[in-house]
């Protein structure tokens, strides 16, 4: 792949989409209104409208190292923020991915550098749940539990947030968080209790 053929292959996308529907471009650049904001990892196999079967116009999307809701991140925070105040999405996705490498980089006792401060908030998800995880003997294994661990963190990161309090509380705004396997290309929807999360850390977290 080249530069050149990025070029070609949007000739190409424009012209299957005016043969299907010739205002589809002017009916695209009316404005948006996604259903989904879609917190995903920034890992380039990782695309939320592959993964979702999506077209443009229907998930708001933020992607990361790791996929980190970090709520000193002012760059996750305003597209947070722009998508449940202002597009008033219904659903929120973080998606994590096994063999994430930036988890994978957060299990090993290296200085890296730059990536010290973000791969922390990985290591502070280890040490929430460092009994489960060291329980696990299989370094694979315990890998990928890491990866589901991170994504629930993440969400309970958003639930921690105004925005989203306020959402939930007045339209019924719902939280998901999924794993992608890499292996087979299936999303796994964690199923977690929201709901309990939410009644748990209200009485500190309480913002709405």
């Amino acid at each position: 792949m080249n530069v050149a053929e990025v070029f070609k292959n949007n000739e190409k996308w424009i012209a299957e989409k005016l043969a299907i529907n010739p205002d589809y471009f002017t009916e695209l650049s009316k404005g948006q209104s996604p259903e989904f904001l879609y917190i995903g990892c920034s890992d380039s196999r990782v695309t939320a409208e592959d993964l979702m079967g999506i077209q443009p116009g229907q998930a708001f999307v933020h992607r990361n190292v790791a996929n980190l809701v970090n709520n000193v991140d002012l760059n996750v925070m305003t597209v947070l923020n722009y998508a449940v105040r202002h597009l008033k999405v219904n659903h929120i996705v973080v998606c994590g991915h096994y063999n994430c490498g930036g988890v994978k980089a957060a299990m090993q006792p290296a200085d890296l550098g730059i990536l010290n401060p973000w791969l922390r908030n990985i290591r502070d998800v280890y040490r929430i749940h460092k009994d489960e995880l060291n329980a696990i003997e299989d370094e694979s294994t315990r890998y990928n539990r890491l990866v589901e661990l991170n994504v629930q963190e993440q969400c309970v990161n958003l639930l921690k947030t105004a925005a989203v309090q306020e959402a939930i509380s007045e339209r019924g705004l719902t939280v998901h968080g999924w794993v992608f396997d890499i292996h087979t290309g299936r999303l796994i929807d964690l199923k977690i209790d929201f709901e309990k999360i939410l009644k748990d850390i209200k009485e500190i977290y309480n913002l709405y």
